[in-house]
């Protein structure tokens, strides 16, 4: 796919610290974590998206000579430093989980290991990237779980905060789930499924509605999904439904994928009623389908109902993920390289406790349960510690960290969740295709415990310390508290 420079998506304030340590010749190698310390709508996990626009961001990321006249321009950058920009190219290593894992707070989502000057610059990228891409995609698993199992349709180009929000939007919502997209230019470049019927203007363009319904069956026969509320959907839209699919029926025209599309009314009365006419009329196989500003909790509602629905187009509330428009990731130093060339591990303070970060250069360990399957806890670690399986493991909570767990050798296994995604500023990494990380994630919610995937109190998964990592941090606040 053919990408977008986005060398100038940063703050401001990126580039004047960057020129702040050229100037004093600070560029010492440091590690920053991306992370985020709350799971978006109130869900008991979330969705990692958006990796490979960062790939995308990082292999482009030079500064050309329109960028440099236009930094010039703005009178606060020295030529040796805009000198230095024009010959620039990103020589550090990243780290990422990749799209579609189940993930949750305070676990690193990205980690960059460069010189300071390197990190600090790709911080804003990286933020706007996973942030919207891994909203989009936790709201969309929500969704998902809603439909048990029904299509969800993704709807919300036309309401999403603009055309990047709208594609990129669209690819979030495939990897949480979903069956398909009405965006076309999300299809071409992204190579996923695209669906979509037709709107109450091509209704109301013809004399009438069986007109409508029947010059739309004529091009399209293989997936004649008409709308049946222009005009009055039990009285009209569903009889003039019926008599074209009996038309296709009898002309010998295979009905292999036809229905009808509600967008109004009460979804769960109008679906039963159409439902009782479709199958007398001998079209028992007719999907159902509908939109109308769903959401995972209207769909749950609608299926509580037992309404006659089995495929969703879910719009504006996913595309937007309008009850939580933000994702929270925050981008974080944790450790500089001293002249030995170890890491010094740095911890930023908060009186609110979930705000201090856990120091160090870290990974992240996911810990199963040998008989079920299921996750039992995330482990943050140490970048450089391993553990046996066959021992008992001790961790402690990353954010009360009194609080702390033993797990019997034996009874689990680990998997390490930060893959190499850049060494040595090339690209090692290798994204799957969308529907590859679609299925993925499908089978990464399955290792779920069905109270964490509930919509609503979902049951929390401890993301803890490692002893190391628990001492390292334990030690640098009693530290801060006496120079305090």
């Amino acid at each position: 796919m053919s990408t977008m420079k986005l060398t100038l998506l940063t703050d401001l304030y990126e580039l004047t610290m960057m020129q702040g340590y050229f100037k004093n010749h600070s560029n010492e190698t440091v590690v920053f974590d991306a992370f985020y310390r709350k799971n978006p709508s109130g869900n008991g996990f979330a969705i990692a998206a958006g990796l490979d626009q960062v790939i995308d961001y990082i292999k482009n990321l030079t500064f050309d000579q329109k960028d440099i006249d236009y930094l010039r321009s703005l009178k606060l950058f020295d030529e040796d430093f805009l000198e230095y920009l024009s010959k620039f190219r990103f020589s550090g290593d990243i780290y990422g989980i990749p799209e579609g894992t189940v993930v949750f707070p305070r676990e690193p989502l990205v980690k960059v290991i460069a010189p300071i000057m390197e990190a600090q610059l790709v911080e804003t990228a990286i933020l706007t990237i996973v942030n919207h891409q891994s909203l989009i995609a936790t709201k969309t698993a929500r969704v998902v779980h809603a439909a048990k199992g029904d299509g969800i349709m993704e709807f919300g180009l036309r309401r999403a905060q603009g055309p990047d929000a709208g594609i990129y939007g669209a690819r979030a919502a495939m990897i949480g789930g979903c069956i398909g997209t009405s965006n076309v230019l999300a299809g071409q470049l992204f190579d996923v499924p695209v669906k979509g019927t037709h709107a109450h203007s091509w209704i109301m363009s013809f004399p009438d509605e069986y007109t409508a319904f029947k010059k739309y069956s004529e091009l399209y026969p293989d997936a004649c999904i008409l709308l049946a509320d222009t005009y009055d959907t039990l009285k009209s839209g569903v009889p003039n439904a019926i008599r074209v699919f009996t038309e296709m029926r009898e002309a010998g025209i295979p009905l292999t994928f036809y229905g009808i599309r509600l967008d109004s009314g009460d979804l769960a009365y109008m679906s039963k009623k159409a439902r009782k006419m479709l199958d007398e009329a001998g079209f028992p196989d007719a999907v159902i389908s509908a939109s109308s500003d769903l959401d995972e909790y209207l769909i749950t509602s609608l299926k509580g109902q037992n309404a006659a629905i089995t495929s969703w187009g879910v719009g504006t509330n996913m595309i937007t993920s309008a009850d939580c428009p933000a994702f929270g990731g925050v981008y974080k130093l944790a450790a500089v390289m001293d002249e030995e060339g170890e890491f010094i591990p740095k911890i930023k303070l908060s009186e609110n406790s979930e705000k201090i970060t856990n120091p160090g250069n870290k990974t992240v360990f996911r810990i199963y349960d040998n008989e079920t399957g299921k996750i039992r806890a995330d482990l943050i670690s140490l970048a450089d510690e391993t553990f046996d399986v066959s021992q008992d493991l001790l961790i402690f909570d990353s954010v009360e960290t009194w609080k702390k767990t033993k797990l019997k050798g034996g009874t689990y296994h680990m998997r390490e969740l930060l893959v190499p995604v850049f060494q040595k500023g090339e690209c090692v990494y290798a994204s799957p295709s969308v529907m590859e990380i679609r299925d993925y994630c499908a089978r990464e919610q399955d290792t779920l415990w069905d109270e964490t995937r509930r919509l609503t109190n979902p049951h929390e998964v401890y993301v803890d310390l490692s002893d190391k990592l628990f001492r390292i941090k334990a030690g640098l606040l009693d530290q801060m508290n006496q120079e305090g």
